[in-house]
């Protein structure tokens, strides 16, 4: 009776399936074909808001809406809305003051403050009148400069209206069309607010 010379033949198996395993896989990772060294990655592009706006990112495949941006706009029309409210509550005071019996206000007061009022409002509305507005707002940004230039000519009447000769009509007309102005400003800051969805800092 032959001897065997290796009472446990079995054990060579799984040596061998794990040296095929480890070819198979070397070869077939060799015949894989190489990443192309033009290849790139489909990244969004990056801009950078002026005046302040900070950056903002376009993703591929999207409106292309810039979220900072337009964040910046709804901030610069607050800020100028606000100031435009002082104003107005400035000038009702002095013209009121002015008019009262026996006056409140003397004339040479009523006329530096009118005349503050005046340049500021100008210089709101040359502010208004530099923004660029997001995609979609551009009649809105049309009309808000509308009211703010009206605002800023309705000051300078006041004034004009205080240093002429005429009784206060004009003045007080002049006045009445700046608070008109400042409100329907206010109206368009809201309209602004509702078309990119952004809650009123007041809400």
């Amino acid at each position: 009776m032959a001897v065997n010379p290796d009472p446990k033949p079995g054990r060579w198996i799984l040596p061998l399936v794990i040296l095929g395993m480890i070819a198979f896989t070397y070869f077939f990772v060799r015949s894989l074909p190489e990443a192309s060294p033009n290849t790139t990655l489909a990244l969004g592009s990056t801009t950078t808001t002026p005046g302040g706006g900070g950056s903002s990112t376009t993703v591929p495949g999207t409106s292309g809406t810039t979220v900072a941006g337009t964040d910046a706009y709804i901030t610069e029309l607050d800020r100028i809305n606000g100031e435009f409210q002082v104003l107005n509550t400035e000038l009702v005071a002095v013209n009121a003051g002015f008019d009262t019996d026996p006056r409140e206000i003397e004339y040479g007061d009523a006329e530096s403050r009118m005349e503050a009022v005046a340049t500021q409002s100008q210089a709101l509305s040359d502010a208004v009148a530099a923004l660029t507005p997001p995609p979609g707002l551009e009649a809105n940004q049309e009309a808000l400069a509308s009211q703010a230039s009206l605002a800023a000519r309705a000051a300078d009447e006041a004034l004009s209206g205080l240093r002429s000769t005429d009784p206060g009509d004009l003045r007080r007309a002049a006045v009445s069309t700046f608070t008109s102005a400042v409100t329907d400003f206010d109206v368009e800051v809201e309209n602004a607010r509702t078309a990119v969805g952004t809650a009123s800092p007041d809400a």
